[in-house]
């Protein structure tokens, strides 16, 4: 008989190979769609940047199935995280913008860490010259200048990445050790 430890970790490296195969898949029929630069660095940044976007959301999925009683609960507390993280992941709302008070969400949101990684390594090195606001600057300035992203916190951005899948997998098999709704 396996102990809820083994079975939980079980439960996250069978995830693997399954969001390993959906990022090769994603990134095969994206990349090419988005036209962006065709190198062996970019690539394989977006593919991490996928990989590791698609391993924490499954994992925080079953972080929330495992925190709550009932998966109607869990459906309601995932629509609304799923809100705050669009809400604080820079996309609709660049982090330098954000409010002083609430830029501690624009940190702590997994997703801001995955726009930031996509765009930084396929934006960030590229020094073409565009108009913005009838100003002529390169891409990689406007990135640092309206998004925050600078191309040299890309080794921060992979821990980061890395880190999310980690903590909420951990968390996930200490919540099904310690969390039983079914005990009476």
């Amino acid at each position: 008989m396996y102990s809820s430890w083994a079975y939980s970790f079980s439960q996250v490296i069978i995830e693997i190979p399954y969001i390993l195969i959906q990022a090769a898949l994603f990134s095969t029929i994206t990349y090419p769609a988005i036209d962006f630069q065709w190198s062996l660095y970019k690539v394989v940044w977006y593919f991490y940047a996928m990989f590791s976007t698609f391993l924490y959301f499954n994992y925080f999925g079953m972080l929330l199935v495992s925190l709550t009683p009932t998966y109607q609960v869990a459906s309601v507390l995932a629509s609304f995280c799923y809100t705050m993280f669009n809400l604080f992941s820079g996309f609709l709302l660049p982090g330098p913008k954000i409010p002083v008070w609430w830029v501690w969400g624009y940190w702590i949101c997994p997703l801001a860490w995955s726009l930031k990684g996509a765009l930084t390594s396929q934006y960030g090195d590229v020094e073409k010259e565009i108009v913005v606001h009838g100003e002529q600057r390169t891409i990689s300035a406007f990135l640092g200048s309206i998004y925050g992203y600078n191309y040299d916190d890309l080794g921060v951005v992979a821990i980061v990445l890395l880190a999310y899948p980690l903590v909420f997998a951990l968390v996930f098999a200490c919540a099904t050790e310690k969390i039983n709704f079914q005990r009476r």
